[in-house]
Order: C-alpha cells, then structure tokens, then sequence
C-alpha cells in the first residue's frame, strides 16, 4: 500500500467502509467574533468550510436526514465540521454532540476545533464520549510556521497546539490534523519544517488540503489585487509526496487535496480536478517507489 488512507481504515477496524454525515453544530469561531481576531482565516468562507451544509436544519435534522436512505448495515461518521466545534459552555456543547449521536450506526465522533479553544474540563467531556462510540479530535493547525499563521489570521500560535496536544495525549483522544500547502509566501521548505514538526507528535491521522481561493474572502482579495499566487498543480503535487514519504508510517491519511464549491472557486482552476490531483499523486509514488514514511527519520 502507498500510503495509510482512511478507507483501508474503516474496512480494517469495522469490516467496511463509513459514511461521513457533515454536521453545522451552530458553532462560531473565536478569530470571527473578536476574542483573538476578526474577519476569520484569510481562506476561510462565511460558513466556515460548511458551504455545503444547510444551517436552517438541526443536529437532529442534518443526521436524520443522512440516515434517512441508509441500509441497517450501514455505519456512519458524525462530523462536526465547520467553524470551531468546541467553541461554547460545556453543556452546550454536550447538548449538540448528544444531538448527533442518535442512531446505533454512528460509529464515530469527530469534532472539528481550534488548539486554543480546548481545556481539561472539554477533553474530559469529549473522552466520555468513548464509552459511546470511537472519538477523534481534528486541529486545523495548516502550518508550524507562526510568521505564516500570524499571516492568515489563524490567531493562536505553536504553544497552543502542543500545550492542546498534551490534554488529547492525558485523555487518549486521537488527534488529526490539517496542513495546508500553498500558504501565502511558503515554499516547500516551509512544508519540510511543518512535516518536522507533526512528526513531533503522536497522530492518528492527517488531512493535506491543496490551497484554493474562495469568493468573499481575504485571500480572494489578496490574488485579485496581484499579492497571492496560489501554487500549480505540479508544485502542489511535489509537496504532496513530500509530506507521505516522510510522515510517520502509522498515520491514517485522511485527505489528499482540498475541495472548494464550484460556484464559489476563484483560483486555481485546477482544483476542480480532484480525482486527477490523487492519481498524479499516486503515479509519483508509484513511478519513483516510494510509500508512506519511507524517509521518515
């Protein structure tokens, strides 16, 4: 195998493959409503990576109605995804997890969040979850260069992953974690330090997103007015690889590329080309020889 990807996962822990029911948990997000920024991430949508997702519906509703054409031996994934899901007291926050665990079928908890916005008592209330089903934690850290996160307004700083990745590491709490290549004025030595750095780590999985440029955003505004060149598909492919063959061997890859709505894309043009950005992918690594960790020291 060339890598660790989440199906071959799901097929060896469960005998099949999991469904993901994208779930709006009505969160916000701390660099949005001024605690440590505005305006969000410069690539960030107004729904938070949820564009997709109808917000009139409940937790209830977006879970019922993904389970509304499932067989009985089907198995799902809860994912909370957009915004930041870890954002609210306690007991809201038990309140709309309860809301999505509401069928035998679940068999996953994911939860979507910011490093800065978990503490003791929400790893603890997230752990309880364990009981119920399985439980993973996804950290949208993008890079470890703070240079670059001060950059696109991810507004937290290394020492907030690591001190996070310690509380997830005391409660047993998988973690994954997104990168992002294509950031403004990274390069691939960039990446190499972000890979140096999650290999620090105890992971259980991944998420590589190639960059696009969304309508209505600040990074939309930087490329129109000539200050953002997102990568070529060959760059973003390159940095690809780089980051499989030297990851920890045991990681479950995710994710490859990023998705962007259509009616919503700006720039590159190329990302539209999903299954053709995987297969390049997959073709330099078969081409070359290359797997997962095989130059990971």
């Amino acid at each position: 195998m060339l890598y660790n990807n989440l199906s071959g996962y799901f097929r060896e822990k469960y005998g099949k493959r999991l469904s993901k029911i994208c779930i709006d948990g009505g969160f916000s997000c701390p660099n949005r409503d001024g605690r440590c920024g505005e305006g969000g991430c410069i690539y960030c949508g107004e729904r938070g990576a949820g564009e997709h997702i109808d917000p009139t519906l409940s937790i209830g509703e977006q879970v019922r109605g993904a389970l509304a054409d499932a067989e009985a031996e089907d198995m799902f994934v809860a994912y909370f995804q957009n915004f930041t899901n870890t954002y609210a007291p306690l007991s809201v926050l038990k309140e709309r997890y309860d809301a999505a665990l509401i069928d035998e079928r679940i068999k996953v908890l994911a939860i979507g969040t910011r490093p800065d916005c978990i503490d003791e008592e929400i790893a603890k209330l997230i752990a309880s979850y364990k009981e119920r089903c399985d439980v993973w934690v996804e950290f949208g850290l993008q890079t470890a260069s703070d240079k670059t996160a001060d950059k696109i307004n991810r507004g937290y700083h290394r020492d907030a992953f690591e001190a996070a990745m310690e509380l997830m590491k005391k409660y047993a709490i998988p973690v994954v974690v997104h990168l992002i290549v294509g950031l403004p004025d990274e390069s691939i030595d960039d990446v190499k330090n972000t890979v140096e750095y999650i290999n620090r780590f105890d992971l259980f999985g991944i998420k590589i997103h190639s960059i696009y440029v969304m309508r209505n955003t600040k990074l939309a505004e930087m490329y129109e007015m000539g200050e953002y060149t997102p990568p070529t598909m060959e760059e973003y492919v390159e940095s690809a690889v780089y980051i499989l063959t030297h990851i920890k061997p045991d990681i479950t890859v995710h994710r490859l590329t990023g998705d962007c709505p259509r009616d919503r894309l700006v720039a590159p043009q190329w990302n539209r080309a999903k299954s053709e950005i995987i297969n390049t992918i997959v073709y330099k690594m078969q081409l070359y020889g290359l797997s997962q960790g095989c130059k990971y020291q």
